[in-house]
């Protein structure tokens, strides 16, 4: 009989010998107590040898200089579209426009009927807009905003004219292709004063086209179109002069004069005052400055093309 047979007999003939409950624990703990214990531990303490063992021949095999200098972290770089951002606050900054800066979520009253698209308004379906849960104080749906607008409502609120800012953001759209994202940047610019024509929004625009693509052999050309904020409206186009966009016009910005009724909503007497609005998208123009035709790799992640603007 070997000794774990001779064991197993022994707490047979024990528990076999205990006269109550108390007698059976008893006889339990001889052999399943203090021995279980005994043989855990040293379970364990092999256990732990055998992992030191293999930390340590791993350690010898990979051959460890200490001695050898750290490896530092890659440094990040700005995004493309973040130096678009800093330009553009940049050059309207040194002509001295402000810069506005507002929520992402808006109301309906900032996002849509201050700027005379009532409710039923096509503007707002044409824009397929993200709408979350909740309302506002009036019991008002909100939502994602769609254009930087609002912000300029909610400055001209709060400053009287002469104004002059520009509010760069992030925007909201159901919108996904190779010119288009659900989510994009735009900058928008407002500039109100007594005496404000077209003539003054052509120069600021040139102007800033001019020092953004660092040309002057570019020119600008205005379409008729049409905007709910703003009569008259047009499209703002671009020709650059010479390189492989050559005679080619391209559409940068939507603008106009703001409307008498957009001036009233901001608390502006439309008899004294008038001004312009612009509304450009930072991709777009980050696009045309650096030759990248597909706006997606901005927001995929791809270092092979990020760091090319670092």
């Amino acid at each position: 009989m070997n000794p774990l047979e001779h064991l197993v007999v022994q707490a047979q003939a024990d528990f076999a010998a205990a006269a109550d409950a108390a007698a059976l624990e008893n006889a339990k703990a001889k052999y399943l107590g203090k021995t279980k214990d005994q043989i855990e531990t040293v379970l364990n303490v092999r256990r732990a040898a055998m992992a030191d063992a293999q930390m340590q021949a791993r350690l010898n095999a990979e051959a460890i200089d200490v001695t050898l200098p750290g490896r530092g972290r890659s440094k990040g770089g700005i995004h493309p579209v973040m130096r678009t951002w800093e330009r553009i606050e940049q050059i309207f900054g040194s002509i001295g426009f402000d810069v506005a800066d507002g929520p992402e979520i808006e109301n309906d009253w900032t996002n849509f009927t201050a700027l005379n698209s009532p409710e039923n308004h096509p503007a707002r379906s044409m824009q397929d807009t993200f709408y979350i849960d909740g309302n506002d104080t009036l019991g008002k749906p909100l939502l994602l905003r769609t254009h930087t607008s609002p912000m300029q409502v909610r400055y001209a609120r709060m400053n009287q004219p002469p104004i002059k800012v520009i509010a760069p953001g992030r925007t909201y759209r159901v919108d996904s292709d190779a010119t288009h994202s659900p989510m994009f940047h735009q900058v928008e610019g407002l500039w109100i004063d007594e005496n404000i024509s077209f003539a003054d929004l052509k120069g600021v625009y040139l102007n800033f086209v001019r020092a953004f693509f660092e040309t002057d052999d570019l020119q600008v050309r205005f379409r008729p179109s049409y905007f709910p904020f703003t009569e008259p409206s047009a499209e703002i186009d671009i020709a650059f002069g010479s390189g492989v966009l050559k005679g080619r016009w391209l559409e940068v910005s939507g603008a106009g004069q703001v409307h008498p009724v957009v001036l009233r909503n901001m608390g502006i007497d439309p008899e004294k005052y008038i001004g312009f609005a612009f509304g450009s998208g930072l991709e777009r123009l980050t696009m045309l400055r650096y030759g990248i035709n597909d706006l997606r790799l901005f927001y995929e992640g791809d270092l092979r093309f990020l760091k090319q603007f670092n």
